[in-house]
């Protein structure tokens, strides 16, 4: 089988109907797979033509976690949001070959994502295996700013957020952001495979987490509420 470059990969995703692409940054257009501007916002519930809860991977890359939860938890939607096109190609192009109807894609930026979803219309956020951002605090996926964007789209009941990586600095920093904000901390475990798994869901083993487990890395967790 040949294998795409990456420019074939993005042409590739623009006619998938489980991708949507941001049009630029700072709008709320996003783009359907017949090429249409459309927005997105608050319209998720159409798109996946149930009423089920939405939850959302950020950082997704290629789309692990969403469609393993996808499978887990088939009355839950699933939405991964990514900026690499090149990325989003390998889940949305596996998700629709093997019918994964409660998964889609969102090619944009998570700092704007208050333009592609709307108050409440979010249950859940996972953030997985994220770059650590090492000394480059204003850019890590659990900073206040970051937090205020998930806050916005959030439920404002029952909500959750989950921090899965390998990183010692990140999860530190982490609990101190969500000290200082005074969040409710639902979990910690700075080793979650040293003992058998609290939740199921930490099972799903991204692209990344494998690598880092091949390195005898630990794998560190953090659930809480906004």
């Amino acid at each position: 089988m040949t294998k795409l470059s990456k420019l074939q990969k993005f042409a590739a995703i623009k006619t998938y109907e489980n991708v949507y692409s941001s049009k630029r940054h700072d709008s709320p257009f996003v783009i359907n797979s017949k090429g249409q501007e459309v927005i997105i916002k608050d319209q998720w519930h159409k798109h996946f033509n149930n009423n089920n809860p939405i939850i959302l991977e950020v950082a997704c890359g290629k789309g692990h976690y969403a469609r393993g939860l996808g499978k887990m938890h088939p009355n839950n939607n699933y939405v991964g949001v990514e900026l690499k096109g090149n990325r989003i190609w390998t889940g949305a192009n596996t998700a629709l070959k093997n019918n994964e109807n409660n998964v889609a894609f969102l090619r944009a930026r998570i700092e704007f994502m208050e333009f592609y979803f709307g108050k409440e219309e979010i249950s859940e956020i996972w953030i997985t295996f994220p770059d650590p951002q090492l000394g480059k605090a204003k850019k890590r996926t659990t900073a206040p700013r970051f937090l205020d964007v998930y806050r916005n789209v959030l439920k404002k009941e029952k909500n959750l957020v989950h921090l899965k990586t390998d990183s010692t600095e990140l999860y530190d920093y982490t609990l101190e952001v969500l000290e200082e904000q005074k969040v409710k901390i639902l979990y910690t475990n700075d080793d979650i495979y040293a003992a058998p798994l609290d939740f199921p869901e930490l099972d799903i083993k991204t692209f990344y987490e494998k690598m880092h487990l091949e390195d005898n890395r630990k794998i560190k967790y953090i659930r809480f509420t906004l």
